[in-house]
């Protein structure tokens, strides 16, 4: 049996980001003394390393004569179809509490001369509620957050990597109580670690590290594989959003980097030779073209409502040239495209400019006056934009499904486990462009209230949990045996599942082709449990293990996709799906473009899966999705109802 160093705590926070710093800050505050944060290293992740041009917090208007309140609020996170009415309520509620919250810490959110937190528009908002500090907002946020929860001292594991989420029995409910991690200092034979906690905060971000294709920092894989092999329910799996980003410095490149218009070309694969402006055959004139690669700025994600002359069938184009004839396509800052003229452009980008000052010559120019930041940023990381062109191609960003929760962030199914982040997966189809930080940092105090009221004390059998963990260690301990004879590589094993979820389970969709990578997908899976990956350090054995779930996870998602795709949803979101006899996207793309509209009916229903890792059946099936509710209470009931802890009975 594996040697292991056992710790016990009240709540186990894992994973560092935005949203778990918050966490374990609130927990705090709330009264929850013994808690710990574990992680790969307060540096790693997503919120730390990952941004845009001006990266976006959506929050609720706090300015001038903005008419907004919790269910306006609340409307616009519900309006973009498949999420529940009483989450986006709440994301609503404390939206003004969480963003204050950073505003104290230190995040330096643009105000005016009057203390008011001025604000712009971005994708899927019918308002100005989006607000920014810049291109690193989130890695501000993590910034203060860490200095909070070092100024708290709260404990901290890092240099971990959770490998194995433990659950036991608790009166015939599946509740979780612990964590099996790999401690990448210690050498292979001393770095396994149990953490027996009576409650675990999951903020282990999104799905990364089943993609080949992304913007997501390559640090970030994801863990969500833990939970769905213990079945954890999970929920809007196939909603995630896909856009353009620069691939030698992964970064989204929305926002300034489009408004500016930069002239977008393809080169041969050396990246020099036969250049040539493939969008424009596309669109009627240049004016047109240029207006589409504007609006791509705030359109950012790929999304099938613009694809028919709008914004995002410059993401066909892009991905048709270097995923399908081989080619690489550039953004070139220093030129305008051929035939450029302001005068032409529509009249939404015309005026857009205009109000910000910047006609300036050259797209270059136009930046540097609009947000030098941006500039300053890919420098920062060796990539100069005013003397080369910036290499993108069409990645995956962000999950918008993940696993399904309760109203207080709690599993649906798994008793003490509290998704956050990224991890859950509570958006649905579409979401205004920076409402993921803003649900993140709501979740930090739904769990707070709700583990200091209800899950405070110590339940966990201690016999009970060290009967599970054994159980558990038995099964690493065979997959580790197993590696050390194995001929695979993990990198060999990781690039094809990558290469599968990016190919299958991207942007494009077919049922026929989904088919057929599923088959592969399990095959894989089983042949990783009977096979394993080969290894001799303690980074080796923890990427082995990490395969495992990240496997599976890819597995699961592809399910999900055809699932739904054989519900015949339809193109909608982020996923565009190629069927015969479909609706024409291009005279020039000709058949093998034709795409299934959306069926609108499933905009009020939500897709709920389930794996059993004992059978190795996922299943999959539609529920209504929850109204937003009525808010209509009076003072003095809601008053008694929260003195005496009934809020906490919904």
């Amino acid at each position: 049996m594996l040697n292991y160093t056992l710790y016990k705590q009240h709540t186990l926070i894992v994973g560092s980001g935005s949203a778990g710093l918050n966490a374990a800050v609130q927990l705090q505050a709330n009264g929850i003394k013994d808690i710990a944060i574990l992680s790969e290293g307060f540096n790693m992740g997503t919120s730390i390393n990952t941004g845009s041009d001006k990266q976006t917090y959506y929050k609720i208007g706090l300015y001038g004569q903005d008419k907004d309140s919790p269910e306006n609020h609340a409307h616009s996170l519900w309006d973009g179809g498949s999420m529940h009415g009483d989450i986006a309520l709440i994301e609503a509620s404390l939206s003004a509490r969480a963003f204050l919250n950073l505003v104290n810490l230190g995040v330096k959110f643009p105000q005016d001369a009057y203390g008011q937190f001025v604000g712009y528009k971005t994708d899927h908002d019918p308002l100005q509620r989006a607000t920014s500090f810049g291109p690193y907002t989130s890695r501000e946020m993590c910034r203060v957050l860490i200095d909070e929860v070092k100024r708290r001292n709260i404990k901290s594991f890092e240099k971990r990597i959770a490998i194995s989420l433990i659950t036991t029995n608790d009166n015939g409910n599946k509740r979780a109580s612990g964590i099996i991690a790999i401690n990448t200092e210690k050498s292979p034979e001393q770095a396994i670690e149990v953490f027996m906690a009576e409650n675990i905060v999951f903020a282990v971000g999104g799905p990364a590290g089943i993609y080949k294709t992304s913007v997501y920092p390559l640090m970030q894989t994801g863990a969500i594989g833990l939970a769905l092999q213990k079945g954890a329910m999970a929920q809007s799996l196939p909603e995630s959003q896909f856009g353009a980003g620069s691939t030698k410095f992964r970064w989204n490149v929305s926002g300034t980097y489009m408004q500016v218009i930069p002239k977008i070309i393809s080169t041969a694969t050396d990246g020099v030779s036969d250049v040539q402006e493939f969008l424009l055959p596309y669109f009627k004139n240049a004016g047109a073209m240029n207006s589409a690669i504007f609006l791509k700025g705030y359109q950012w994600p790929f999304d099938t409502r613009k694809m028919i002359d709008g914004s995002s069938l410059i993401d066909i184009l892009i991905f048709i040239e270097t995923a399908i004839k081989g080619r690489r396509v550039f953004m070139d800052f220093r030129h305008n495209s051929t035939n450029f003229d302001f005068d032409e452009l529509s009249d939404e980008a015309y005026a857009y400019l205009k109000k910000s000052n910047a006609f300036q010559t050259l797209p270059i120019e136009r930046l540097r006056k609009m947000n030098p930041d941006a500039i300053t940023l890919y420098e920062d990381h060796n990539i100069h934009l005013v003397a080369e062109p910036l290499e993108i191609d069409i990645c995956s960003q962000h999950n918008n499904g993940g696993l399904a929760t309760n109203i207080w962030w709690e599993s649906k199914n798994i008793k003490h486990l509290f998704p956050i982040g990224e991890a859950c997966g509570s958006h649905g189809v579409y979401r205004p462009g920076g409402a993921a930080l803003n649900a993140g940092q709501v979740a930090g105090y739904r769990i707070a209230d709700f583990i200091s009221n209800c899950y405070d004390k110590n339940t966990l059998d201690e016999t009970t949990f060290i009967d599970a963990t054994l159980k558990e260690l038995k099964s690493i301990e065979t997959i580790l045996d197993i590696g050390k004879k194995s001929k695979t590589t993990w990198q060999i094993e990781r690039e094809t599942f990558q290469n599968r979820m990016s190919t299958y389970g991207s942007h494009l969709r077919n049922i026929d082709k989904l088919k057929q990578a599923i088959q592969s997908a399990w095959q894989q899976y089983e042949r990783f449990n009977q096979e394993s990956n080969q290894w001799q350090t303690v980074i080796e054995m923890a990427e082995v293990m990490r395969n495992q779930q990240l496997c599976l996870s890819h597995c699961i998602y592809l399910e999900a996709i055809l699932f739904q795709l054989e519900s015949g949803v339809g193109s909608r979101g982020s996923a565009m799906v190629q069927i015969e006899n479909g609706k024409e996207l291009h005279p020039k793309l000709g058949k093998d473009w034709y795409f299934q509209e959306q069926n609108t009916d499933f905009i009020n229903k939500i897709l709920e899966t389930t794996y059993n890792d004992i059978d190795r059946q996922t299943k999959n099936n539609w529920i209504e999705r929850r109204k937003i509710p009525k808010s209509d209470a009076w003072f003095e009931t809601a008053w008694a109802d929260y003195r005496n802890g009934k809020i906490f009975d919904v």
